[in-house]
C-alpha cells in the first residue's frame, strides 16, 4: 500500500499561565508520530483530554504545531497553499447544525468550496455539486433548501458533501456520529465505507463508540495523556491490547471484556 499522510515527531505546546510560579510552556502534546494508508481507515480513541480533538486538528490546519511536520503524499503540508491544503485534506464537524450557515442554502454551502479553491467554471460547478449529491444520497431537489429544513441524518450528508466537494484525499471526522442514534450511526458509517470503496479517500475519525470503532476501521491509535500509547491494526487492538490504557477503554465499553 501507498503511504498517503505522514506524521512525525508532532508536538504542541502551550505557555504556562502566568499564576503559576514556573514560567516557560508546557507540552500538551507529543511527539507524535504515525502514517496513513491510501484508501484506509485511521480511528483515534482515548479518554477525553487524552489530545484527540488537538492532533486531529493540527493535521486539518485548524491548530498550529509547535514543532514536527505533517506530510501528505511526500509532500509537507507546511509547504502547501491553502487551495491546495483544502483539495488534500477537508473536516467534518461534531454538529452539522452548528457547522452548516443557517442563512446559506445547500446549494450555495455546496457551492462555496468550489468558488475559493478551483477555477471551475459555473456549469462545472453545478456539475460537481450534482455528483457530489448522488455521491452522498441527496437529491438535487435538497439544493434550494436550508439546513434547519433538513433531518439530522440529512444535515449530516450535507457536511459529508461539503467536504466531498473537492475530492480530498483525506477526510477527518471528529466525532461526527455523536448526535445520531445507534441505527442513524450505522448508516452514516455505511454510507462513508461505500464512499471509500468508490473514491479511495482515506478518513480520520474521532471516536468513543468501540463497537463502531471495530467496524470501520482498518488502524486504531490510542492517546493517553497527549501521547499514542498503542496504534496497530483495529483487531490486534482489541484482539490483543498491550497498554494498560487500551484495555481499561475495551473494559469501559465492554462489559464482558477478559483480556
Amino acid at each position: 500500500m501507498q503511504t498517503l499522510l505522514s506524521v512525525s515527531n508532532l508536538c504542541k505546546n502551550y505557555k504556562r499561565s502566568a499564576r503559576f510560579l514556573s514560567s516557560g510552556f508546557r507540552q500538551a502534546l507529543g511527539p507524535l508520530s504515525f502514517t496513513l494508508e491510501r484508501g484506509q481507515t485511521l480511528c483515534v480513541v482515548g479518554e477525553s483530554g487524552s489530545g484527540k480533538s488537538t492532533l486531529v486538528q493540527m493535521i486539518a490546519g485548524l491548530i498550529s504545531p509547535s514543532s514536527g511536520e505533517i506530510y501528505i503524499k511526500g509532500e509537507a503540508l507546511s509547504s502547501l497553499s491553502q487551495q491546495e491544503r483544502c483539495k488534500s485534506i477537508r473536516m467534518i464537524f461534531q454538529d452539522p447544525s452548528d457547522s452548516l450557515n443557517p442563512k446559506a442554502t445547500i446549494g450555495r454551502i455546496l457551492a462555496a468550496p468550489l468558488e475559493l479553491n478551483t477555477n471551475f467554471s459555473t456549469i462545472e460547478i453545478d456539475e460537481q455539486i450534482h455528483e457530489t449529491l448522488n455521491l452522498v444520497g441527496l437529491l438535487p431537489d435538497y439544493l434550494d433548501f436550508y439546513p434547519n429544513m433538513l433531518s439530522s441524518v440529512q444535515q449530516h450528508k450535507v457536511a459529508l458533501a461539503r467536504a466531498m466537494i473537492l475530492n480530498p484525499d483525506i477526510i477527518i471526522a471528529d466525532e461526527i456520529l455523536a448526535t445520531l442514534d445507534i441505527s442513524l450511526r450505522f448508516k452514516i458509517v455505511n454510507l462513508l465505507l461505500d464512499i471509500q470503496e468508490k473514491r479511495g479517500t482515506s478518513y480520520i475519525f474521532v471516536a468513543h463508540n468501540m463497537n463502531l470503532v471495530r467496524h470501520m476501521s482498518d488502524q486504531t491509535i490510542v492517546m493517553h495523556n497527549g501521547l499514542i500509547v498503542e496504534n496497530n491494526r483495529t483487531e490486534e487492538i482489541f484482539n490483543r491490547p498491550q497498554a494498560a490504557s487500551t484495555k481499561h477503554l475495551l473494559q469501559s465499553h465492554q462489559p464482558d471484556y477478559r483480556k
